[in-house]
């Protein structure tokens, strides 16, 4: 069970406002380079970090789900991976509440639910199309896409839920070491996935082709890791300041803002699903917001205090503090009388 400090709204709001941004521009600038070269399977690095051996599961587990989360992307309609992420919020209070012990308000519950519906509705007609696509053509692939979407959503659940124990537990240690160290070793666990996956076959072939085109890709590779890295610490931060739930919520509300950018900026089309799932997943996290500013303060217990006990004894019953001292010194000066 994970403590929860006070922290101000001025402060919480800065955290969740440094994620969203770092989190769009990651997102979009790694779109454009892959745009420019869609051929390099090229993945950024899961944002993790680890300061000694017994981190080792928490990076672990970020791993896992780094690679069942591509698994999932990997040959299926992106409509499988909005499902996946539609189910982490609910995962994440799951897990929440059994880490805490602590059974979810109906307020968080109803707020889930409607942001979870969001997602579905946004995705709704593409899903149902592939999928059904899927089945008249004898393709299981959609099914087992599913199943990694599924592994995935437990498994950054719990990564959350950890990250929120770890960065309650080493406050000796800074955000920004945790997340350096947590990039260094999800990079080295990258390594053999990199050899396996063709990748330095690819890119030694482009990098041999005279008519490839490296700026965008070296610009926008060294912008996503600044801004990657930045993401990192966001994470870190949102959910040490916040929790994993409102973590999750903050990410819901920045899927709203990518929709739109994207709309903006690539002309990604906006259906009435889509404007069904901004609504949903807005209200959703207005009403959670809502109902977190509206919780009944718990009153903090008095810090304790050292006390001499000899100066606090109860005076006798009926009998003045000050009546007990003079007898006190009364009887002193009848025993020096008597010696």
């Amino acid at each position: 069970m994970y403590p929860e400090p006070e922290y101000s709204q001025m402060k919480v709001a800065a955290v969740v406002c440094f994620y969203i941004v770092a989190a769009l521009v990651m997102i979009f600038v790694n779109k454009a380079v892959l745009n420019r070269t869609p051929d390099l399977p090229f993945e950024v690095p899961a944002l993790d970090r680890s300061t000694a051996f017994k981190m080792l599961p928490f990076l672990l587990v970020g791993f896992t789900g780094l690679v069942f989360n591509t698994l999932c992307l990997a040959n299926v309609d992106s409509s499988f991976f909005q499902i996946a992420r539609g189910l982490l919020l609910p995962f994440t209070i799951l897990i929440s509440s059994l880490f805490t012990r602590v059974v979810p308000r109906l307020s968080l519950v109803i707020s889930a639910l409607i942001v979870t519906s969001g997602f579905f509705v946004g995705v709704a007609p593409s899903f149902m199309a592939y999928y059904w696509k899927s089945i008249a053509n004898a393709d299981s692939t959609p099914l087992l896409a599913l199943l990694y979407g599924l592994i995935s959503c437990i498994v950054l659940s719990l990564h959350a839920v950890l990250s929120k124990v770890l960065t309650s537990s080493l406050k000796h240690v800074s955000v920004v070491a945790l997340c350096y160290w947590g990039n260094l070793g999800m990079s080295i666990f990258l390594i053999p996935l990199v050899i396996f996956n063709g990748e330095l076959v690819v890119l030694q072939r482009r990098w041999a082709s005279p008519e490839d085109e490296w700026t965008t890709f070296v610009v926008g590779s060294a912008i996503t890791g600044i801004f990657g890295f930045l993401l990192g610490i966001a994470n870190v931060l949102s959910i040490k300041v916040t929790s994993p739930i409102s973590h999750m919520f903050s990410a819901a509300a920045k899927s709203v803002i990518q929709m739109l950018l994207g709309a903006m900026f690539f002309g990604d089309v906006v259906t009435a699903f889509r404007i069904g799932a901004i609504t949903l997943i807005t209200g959703g996290t207005m009403f959670y917001t809502w109902s977190q500013g509206h919780m009944p303060q718990q009153k903090t217990a008095p810090k304790s205090q050292d006390v001499n006990l000899e100066e606090q004894r109860e005076p006798l019953l009926g009998q003045e503090p000050n009546e007990k001292s003079g007898d006190v010194e009364e009887g002193r000066k009848e025993r020096r009388q008597h010696n």
